[in-house]
């Protein structure tokens, strides 16, 4: 059985969490592997833009560097990177042979569709990486890339969203995040000050160091990142991945370099003189988008999943919006198509379902990976 076809198989999740299943698969074969030094990111927003940045900064100084983020967007192999190229199919499965080899058949059988994957990435990099950037799923204390001994646990910003997984308010999200930290951590700018003392109280019980980032930073550094932001044109809350990049780097005792930054696909991208696409779902990303296009009118391309707050990141968006185009999913997820139609009509915007792109709107495609996903599916077609 192929990788894609086992995958297919797996559960993305259990309702029930087992917390000791990744764990003890790791230990049944850590003794296979030789593990490079591991960078985990944690946090609610920039998780992957930020990884990205620490990569690609680690690859100017001539270090071999992999980075796992999840979910994809297209293909699966967006979530393995290596050295600026996302891994190849043969890659994948040669090391699915490998590790349904190393893997007891329960262990194989029982993990979950990001456990299984996280493992298949760790024996992917422990071939020629000299460090791994891992940036966890969900959670935090009991994700499946928090199994790892790290060197440092970088801490983006922390605000609410999978609330039924991971708490139901801020002091509970940041808890079950922070509690995967490590002797050292770096945490960015927080737009939630409970947040910055939930790390002290919890590095203070670990004996751990906590650099803040807006303490820590140079201000050259600060120059060259402005530099960056205006010369790449990226939107401004990338300033605070690069300024959080830019310290981790710094404390794994590297000069950060900025020539080789890149950005990941789906983040406030720009694929058409006229369309954005952005993977963002919750309210933190709704402000941040809604700063970037502060003062414009745009066409939002939208939807969500009922279990979302799709009420409060529409009221955050409707100032900047001048329609809502709604795409129709299919998902096994219940969608809240109908609930957004009517918050669209009681506050006078016009909506409609999403047929085709109008060259002379300007559009933004918002709502999460699957939002962005179908939507690329159907700009390719046309």
């Amino acid at each position: 059985m192929t990788l894609f076809q086992f995958l297919e198989k797996k559960p993305l999740y259990y309702d029930e969490i087992d917390y000791n299943r990744m764990p003890n698969a790791y230990k049944s074969i850590k003794d296979k592997l030789k593990l490079p030094k591991i960078i985990q990111i944690v946090g609610t927003n920039g998780k992957g833009s930020t990884g990205r940045f620490i990569a690609d900064m680690l690859r100017t100084q001539n270090i071999s560097v992999g980075h796992y983020t999840s979910p994809h967007i297209i293909k699966f192999n967006e979530r393995i990177w290596i050295n600026g190229k996302d891994v190849d199919d043969k890659v994948l499965e040669f090391a699915h042979v490998q590790l349904q080899t190393i893997l007891s058949n329960d262990f194989v059988a029982t993990l979950s569709y990001f456990e299984y994957t996280t493992l298949l990435a760790i024996l992917i990099f422990s071939k020629s990486c000299e460090f791994i950037v891992l940036e966890a799923g969900l959670g935090g204390e009991y994700d499946a890339t928090s199994v790892f001994p790290k060197v440092l646990s970088v801490i983006t910003p922390i605000g609410l969203d999978h609330e039924d997984f991971l708490g139901k308010n801020i002091r509970e999200i940041a808890i079950t995040k922070l509690n995967s930290i490590t002797k050292k951590a770096v945490i960015s700018k927080q737009y939630e000050s409970e947040v910055y003392e939930i790390a002290k109280e919890i590095c203070k019980k670990k004996d751990a160091e906590l650099f803040i980032c807006e303490d820590l930073i140079k201000f050259d550094t600060i120059k060259n990142i402005n530099d960056i932001i205006t010369k790449k044109n990226l939107p401004m809350f990338q300033k605070i991945n690069l300024e959080t990049a830019s310290c981790a780097v710094s404390l794994l005792g590297y000069e950060p370099n900025f020539s080789n930054i890149t950005l990941m696909q789906g983040r406030s991208q720009k694929i058409d003189k006229n369309i954005t696409i952005d993977v963002g779902h919750n309210i933190m990303a709704a402000k941040a988008i809604a700063t970037s296009f502060k003062g414009k009118k745009i066409t939002l391309i939208y939807n969500s999943f009922k279990d979302k707050q799709y009420e409060k990141v529409l009221d955050i968006l409707l100032p900047i919006v001048k329609k809502v185009e709604i795409l129709l999913l299919e998902n096994k997820r219940e969608m809240a198509t109908n609930e957004i139609l009517q918050i669209c009509k009681n506050s006078a915007i016009k909506v409609s379902n999403f047929t085709k792109i109008d060259k002379n709107n300007d559009y933004l495609v918002f709502g999460s990976f699957v939002v962005v996903e179908k939507f690329l599916e159907l700009y390719e077609k046309h």
